[in-house]
């Protein structure tokens, strides 16, 4: 009898262990605002989800291997909050879902992961990819996300890592159509953050390649902080060169933060076909996981431009105003 206690207990014990080395967490957004978006043709006005931050439910996990080695998860929807359906075309885990290990060498990730050139630009931009400003009306960001992918990210060193993944095109016949590859060096230490980023990606049929190389970081001064980003573009095996670049400022003041940037397009293919974008911005949290916020910008294209397709034509006037709320947890 003793003996049964004694292996229960120890069974007891194990399990304990076993299960304070694993860990699951449920996360999440709820944003909805309302908009109003007058492409100089008509106004469309209405209630959107996820303006500021994509609305979203995710999992996400880790358990402790041993010898510093653990194994992670994350299984991310996107959630069209307006209308109760899922976003990313209707996609179950489509904002992100991957596998998979960390240890002293680094993270290896494998799976639907967002791209090096969305990371980057989240990082520095001070509308944080979202609100009237965000830098992706301008910006490329590789469309947010790659599938069939395997990341690697290096440990920090002293302010200093780097990161590739490398996206299977799963073309049949040829391995290098449709593939996309990234590399990322970052420098993060104090009140500054600097990265330097390049994405590659081949077209379906292997004959053209989209290349995007972009410079950006921001500086924290404490009482305003200083955002910075320049990107060159090249389409089409380099014969289409579009350059883009912004400057902003976040400045927080208590529960309030007031954001301001200026985005500027040079198409250096296409005549009369720049562009620029003035934006701004301003948040109040009611609370640690609740705030409000509003914004606008002003997208002003040439003769021949009509960045993002924002615009009703080439040449017209984008004005986007947006006001809402958004709730983590």
């Amino acid at each position: 009898m003793k003996k049964s206690l004694l292996a229960l207990a120890i069974l007891g014990t194990i399990a304990g262990s076993a299960a304070a080395q694993s860990s699951v967490t449920v996360y999440g957004v709820v944003d909805m605002g309302i908009s109003r978006d007058d492409n100089g043709a008509t106004t469309t006005t209405g209630l959107n989800s996820g303006i500021q931050s994509g609305s979203r439910l995710g999992f996400k996990g880790v358990e402790d291997l041993g010898n510093g080695l653990k194994a992670l998860f994350v299984l991310e929807t996107g959630i069209n909050a307006d209308t109760g359906g899922f976003a990313q075309s209707n996609t179950a885990f489509g904002r992100q879902s991957y596998l998979g290990l960390q240890g002293t060498f680094g993270t290896v990730k494998l799976g639907r992961q967002t791209t090096l050139l969305y990371n980057t630009l989240s990082a520095i931009d001070p509308f944080a990819i979202g609100l009237a400003g965000d830098s992706q009306r301008f910006f490329n960001s590789a469309g947010g996300r790659m599938n069939n992918t395997v990341a690697y990210e290096s440990p920090d060193v002293s302010g200093f890592k780097g990161a590739v993944q490398y996206g299977f095109g799963e073309v049949a016949g040829n391995n290098s159509a449709s593939r996309q590859v990234t590399g990322m060096l970052q420098y993060a230490n104090g009140p500054v953050l600097v990265a330097l980023t390049h994405h590659n990606a081949k077209n379906a049929l292997d004959t053209a390649s989209d290349k995007t190389t972009l410079l950006a970081g921001t500086y924290d001064f404490s009482v305003v902080k200083a955002h910075v980003a320049y990107d060159q573009r090249k389409l089409y095996n380099s014969t289409v060169d579009i350059r883009d670049m912004m400057v902003g400022v976040s400045v927080p003041f208590g529960a309030s933060t007031f954001l301001v940037d200026y985005t500027k397009r040079k198409n250096k293919f296409v005549n009369n076909a720049d562009a620029d974008q003035v934006a701004l911005g301003y948040t109040y949290a009611l609370s640690k996981r609740t705030n409000l916020y509003t914004s606008y910008s002003r997208l002003s294209n040439d003769g021949a431009s009509n960045v993002g397709g924002f615009a009703a034509a080439n040449g017209e006037t984008d004005n986007l105003f947006n006001v809402g709320v958004r709730h983590t947890f």
